[in-house]
């Protein structure tokens, strides 16, 4: 929103222009006879600290929202696995503190550690996909067990993997 002018000063540039030169208030013109963008700036320096508090209450009031929902509707398996996938975050982020911190010697061992991490990550998040009720239509033709042994099945290959690159 625009904001507001002074009635006074619009009065007094009102007056200084002759009426056959006036021009529209919502543009003004250039010297070059170009059309401009009236600014937006307020005229205020003062920062709006009103409305950064109420954008952080309303910000807050989101996720509190979002968790509560959350909360409410989604079913037990679903946030086990999100548990999982939490822990999967914070292992990953342990390991890569971990090698910035006090090296990197093994190399080997951290990247197989950190692919495992990783690799698991995305497994968890494709059995989260595949069994979470809200996406029943995408995968009608496939139980939850079915999903689950397609987990582990891809969890021992990746860690096969893993274990092998380490030498």
């Amino acid at each position: 929103m625009a904001p507001r002018k002074n009635a006074a000063a619009v009065n007094v540039s009102r007056a200084a222009v002759p009426p056959s030169s006036a021009a529209p208030s919502h543009t003004t013109t250039s010297a070059a006879s170009q059309p401009t963008k009236p600014s937006n700036k307020p005229t205020s320096s003062k920062p709006a600290s009103g409305s950064n508090l109420r954008s952080a209450q309303n910000a807050q009031d989101i996720l509190l929202g979002v968790w509560n929902n959350y909360v409410e509707h989604t079913p037990q398996r679903v946030k086990l696995i999100d548990t999982f996938m939490a822990f999967l975050v914070v292992v990953g982020v342990l390991q890569f503190v971990y090698c910035v911190l006090a090296g990197n010697y093994p190399f080997n061992a951290f990247l197989s550690g950190f692919s495992a991490t990783v690799g698991q990550f995305v497994l968890t998040a494709s059995l989260r996909i595949q069994t979470n009720p809200e996406n029943k239509a995408d995968f009608e033709g496939l139980s939850h067990e079915r999903a689950f042994a397609d987990f582990i099945f891809g969890s021992l290959i990746l860690h096969f993997f893993c274990v092998n690159f380490i030498n």
